[in-house]
């Protein structure tokens, strides 16, 4: 097996694996730059989130009457607070991690350059004690032949190059090395900011789980008229899903009636090949669908889950809904076309539009701008909110259906709306 390792094998092997080290190395310093801006874009983003939270709870509080919704935001700015910590925690390790390389670094550069002076100083000595033109041709004149002189007088030229080549090295590495000292320094003085900036925001937890538990102890004493709101706001949801189930059976029986005589009757929506293109843009935007509202925060999310202040009630949401400032306006998420705008007694109205195989509904307005069959673009403002006296609370409620299945509306919005 030996014989197959040949010189030059070796040393092909040896710079393969030089670069790989160098490759992963950089790799490694880029991921870890790219999570530190991740982390920074992340904080920046909860930070916006609690602030928006701040706005709404202001507003809520306007209204003497403790609401669920205030609980709700409290909630909601609790674990924004919580994460925002965490963040913060992440970002001290990686500087932590940074603060540790930095000191290898400059440990590593100070003894290279220690080395590096201690070998110039001997040159320097030994240049001293041969600086005279006189002993440099006598040890070239001294050789054996021709060729040894030769090598001789190459070897007094390249320890010339090595000598300035030293001193090069020298003022390098003290340039590297003062680098890195100011990279510390730096380093240790963000540490500093975000172990104040944790503090800080361990306070402002403590203070918001305080009044959480306030607020919290004070509505378990009106649990009578929050189950007869839930029991609204069911009722309400029923009525949304049979108004909706209308309007798509309303749109699948206009295909019927418009299919040619003698072919099968369709049992689902069909779509024209420019609707199947729009249907077909809506999904590739998963993810990146701009919100319902300029500004808000989601307050309840889809499907089955635990009542925030009764943990034994289930609550069955099958869009989600946003809580706003008052006056917010909503605005269609993607291009389609109005089929459906309904008004609900003591529920406001809903708009539904049509994205090809998709819809998407619009629910608890007060005023609508658009009409059945009217386009509309993304972004393109469709009604104004309702604002609820008692609660204090504006609220969009919003859905995504694709056919007759019902879409988690958050799987499908942008993070940062």
């Amino acid at each position: 097996m030996s014989k197959l390792f040949t010189k030059n094998n070796k040393n092909t092997l040896f710079v393969f694996i030089v670069m790989c080290l160098v490759t992963l190395s950089t790799s490694t310093a880029y991921a870890q730059k790219q999570t530190k801006k991740d982390l920074e874009n992340k904080k920046k983003q909860l930070q916006k989130e609690i602030e928006n939270t701040n706005q709404l709870l202001a507003e809520t509080k306007k209204n003497k009457k403790l609401s669920l919704n205030q609980l709700v935001i409290l909630n909601k700015k609790i674990s924004a607070r919580e994460e925002l910590i965490a963040t913060i925690n992440n970002e001290i390790y990686i500087l932590n991690k940074n603060i540790e390389e930095n000191n290898k670094s400059i440990h590593k550069l100070q003894t290279d350059l220690d080395k590096l002076k201690a070998e110039y100083a001997k040159m320097i000595y030994y240049a001293y004690k041969n600086q005279d033109a006189y002993s440099r041709l006598m040890f070239v004149f001294a050789a054996k032949d021709f060729q040894q002189a030769y090598m001789r007088l190459k070897y007094l030229q390249q320890y010339s190059d090595y000598r300035h080549k030293q001193a090069e090295m020298i003022v390098g590495t003290q340039k590297n090395l003062n680098i890195k000292v100011q990279e510390l320094e730096s380093k240790k003085t963000d540490k500093r900011d975000l172990l104040t900036n944790e503090v800080e925001e361990k306070k402002s937890l403590t203070s918001e789980k305080s009044e959480k538990e306030q607020v919290f102890s004070e509505l378990q004493q009106q649990e009578n008229k929050l189950k007869k709101d839930l029991e609204k706001k069911k009722k309400d949801a029923q009525k949304l899903q049979l108004a909706i189930q209308r309007i798509i059976e309303k749109e699948l029986e206009k295909q019927v009636s418009e299919a040619p005589k003698g072919k099968p009757k369709p049992t689902k929506l069909i779509l024209t090949p420019e609707a199947q293109l729009l249907s077909n843009s809506f999904s590739s935007n998963k993810a990146k669908l701009p919100w319902p509202v300029a500004k808000g925060i989601i307050s309840e999310k889809f499907g089955v889950h635990p009542h925030p202040l009764m943990p034994n009630i289930d609550i069955n949401n099958n869009g989600v809904d946003i809580t706003t400032n008052n006056g917010a306006i909503a605005r269609a998420v993607f291009e389609g076309v109005v089929k459906g705008v309904v008004n609900m007694p003591g529920a406001g109205q809903f708009i539904l539009i049509r994205h090809g195989d998709f819809i998407t509904v619009y629910s608890n307005l007060k005023e609508v701008y658009v009409k059945v069959e009217d386009k509309v673009t993304t972004k393109q403002n469709i009604g104004s909110i309702l604002y609820d006296d008692d609660d204090a609370k504006t609220l969009l409620h919003f859905e995504i259906w694709k056919g007759q299945t019902k879409l988690n509306p958050e799987d499908w919005l942008f993070r940062n709306n």
